[in-house]
């Protein structure tokens, strides 16, 4: 009888370790549990896009600007270093908003104090500068998205970035995209589908970026809350179709794709510093193609992502 008696105990402990974790896995990268500073707080674009992610319901619990430490901004305390945020409101979360020539040490800082969700909206940061940065978080315990990204949303929980949060509404699809634009319009097509987003990741469009598709992929393909992918590339790169082979392998929930910049000509940058075709395998064609090979189901237009998602995953609006 005791045998019997170890045995459920041990299967009910199991079960209660997987609900905890199920509890903790609500959401990808960002949520309302998110200590969220802003760096560059009292800047105009920082105490702008603060105004909206607060009026959202972010859980935004200070900003850093060097030098005005010991103040209030937007009813939120100020630090002079991110160190200072993580140890007076343990802040786990940063989103920056500094100039180009500033930003590579602002991330770097965010690292280094610890802060585990680095958003870097800033457009405009040197390649040199991103190469530096790469290098310095290979051991540092942290996730960078961005620089130049809208940023993320996990919608009704948090919004971390500057995307205009009523366009997308709760619910079970993940997106990762390149485009900030194409975000908020595959969003607006899930949700006329009669479906909603779990979050949605806006990786950026610069050569060198912290978090890739792949990178991305991944997290939804083991977030318990979402149930299919929206995979949104463009010209330039490999970072598509390295996701579409992870895909073809290890996938294990519905994508649907879209590769921006189908007309877009030869060696001319289109929008993004990394949007740009350098050889027949960055054409939109080409990619396209291969995502179809990995089992990928591709739009041909944008105005096809949601209703493409919905029979995929047998929704019907």
């Amino acid at each position: 009888m005791q045998k019997y008696s170890k045995y459920f105990v041990n299967s009910y402990n199991t079960l209660i370790l997987h609900y905890k974790i199920n509890q903790l896995n609500m959401s990808v990268l960002v949520n309302k549990n998110s200590n969220i500073i802003i760096q560059g707080f009292t800047g105009n674009e920082g105490t702008f896009h603060a105004e909206q992610m607060i009026e959202y319901g972010s859980n935004i619990v200070g900003g850093v600007t060097p030098g005005k430490g010991g103040t209030v901004h937007l009813n939120k305390p100020v630090f002079n270093t991110v160190s200072d945020a993580v140890e007076k409101v343990q802040a786990d979360t940063s989103i920056i908003f500094v100039p180009p020539a500033f930003a590579a040490d602002a991330i770097m800082e965010a690292a280094e104090a610890g802060i585990k969700i680095i958003i870097c909206i800033t457009e405009g940061i040197p390649t040199k500068d991103m190469i530096i940065v790469k290098e310095y978080l290979n051991d540092k315990e942290c996730t960078l998205i961005g620089p130049n990204c809208p940023g993320v949303i996990t919608p009704e929980e948090a919004k971390c970035g500057i995307m205009p949060g009523f366009v997308f509404k709760k619910g079970r699809i993940g997106v990762v995209s390149k485009s900030g634009t194409l975000t908020y319009e595959a969003a607006d097509q899930v949700v006329k589908a009669g479906l909603g987003i779990s979050t949605a990741i806006g990786i950026g469009g610069d050569p060198i970026i912290g978090t890739t598709t792949k990178d991305a992929v991944k997290l939804f393909m083991n977030d318990s809350e979402t149930d299919g992918i929206i995979m949104i590339g463009e010209i330039g790169g490999q970072l598509e179709a390295d996701a579409a082979k992870w895909i073809k392998q290890y996938g294990t929930k519905p994508v649907v794709g879209f590769i921006a910049g189908q007309t877009a000509p030869e060696g001319r940058t289109m929008g993004h510093a990394g949007a740009i075709v350098g050889g027949t395998e960055d054409t939109a064609e080409a990619k396209m193609a291969i995502m179809r090979e990995c089992g990928i189901t591709v739009a041909d237009s944008p105005a096809e992502i949601g209703k493409l998602m919905a029979e995929k995953i047998g929704v019907t609006s």
